[in-house]
């Protein structure tokens, strides 16, 4: 079956803002973000991609569209189906205000049993990303030959979930996963079982480097953070 690249926007405003952002509207790229687009099409350049799809929402457009213009002729599909997890009346608020809400813990430790105020839970999330791989890859698989690579633009919490199922973790676990701003997700499907083959790959381990201030919470980054500094 297909092989399939997962690609986390680039760094957007509400990451550095740090504003769980949700579906809003006019959430762009920021500079860095912008780079991170940029350098997509050299980081991919030895790969025969045979189509792009990518989430609705402007950072993951504004991302790909670098991809785009380096290869004309490349096919760009939207899917609904991988647009950001619904967070309901917690979109646009400050993550440094929800870490105090009691679901926030629920989040955190028992993702399944999370649903957000006035959106979706984190299981319906899983279940409509996975169903949408899956019919990708059929789809890819049909018009370009089971040898096929395709990209997928999307956000880092539907793309923890994604990972969770190619793994066949429970998605009480995706919080132990982490994919960083423009970073490289690679799963191969097959008829039997999926590969994870690169996780998170941004060819930079600048995140490595101990941060100035100590003592870590422990806490996943709800929405998947803003990257290194």
């Amino acid at each position: 079956m297909a092989t399939l690249i997962l690609v986390r926007h680039g760094r957007s405003t509400a990451n550095t803002s740090g504003v769980l952002a949700g579906r809003m509207p006019g959430v762009a790229l920021d500079e860095r973000g912008a780079e991170q687009a940029a350098a997509l099409p050299g980081r991919l350049a030895g790969v025969p991609l045979a189509a792009v799809v990518s989430s609705p929402l402007q950072r993951c457009r504004e991302t790909v569209r670098p991809l785009l213009d380096a290869r004309p002729g490349l096919a760009l599909h939207t899917e609904e189906r991988i647009s950001e997890c619904d967070y309901g009346d917690w979109s646009g608020r400050k993550l440094a205000e929800l870490a105090d809400e009691p679901l926030m813990e629920v989040v955190q430790a028992h993702a399944s049993a999370a649903a957000f105020p006035g959106g979706e839970s984190m299981r319906a999330m899983q279940a409509r990303a996975v169903d949408a791989v899956r019919d990708w890859n059929t789809r890819i698989e049909a018009e370009h030959g089971e040898d096929a690579v395709y990209a997928m633009c999307s956000h880092g919490d539907i793309i923890k979930s994604i990972v969770a199922d190619a793994l066949g973790l429970h998605l009480d676990l995706f919080q132990r996963i982490h994919v960083d701003p423009c970073s490289l997700t690679v799963i191969r499907y097959t008829r039997l079982r999926p590969f994870l083959v690169r996780l998170g790959d941004t060819g930079d381990l600048a995140a490595l480097t101990p941060r100035e201030t100590p003592g870590d919470s422990g806490a996943a980054e709800v929405g998947g953070g803003a990257g290194a500094p």
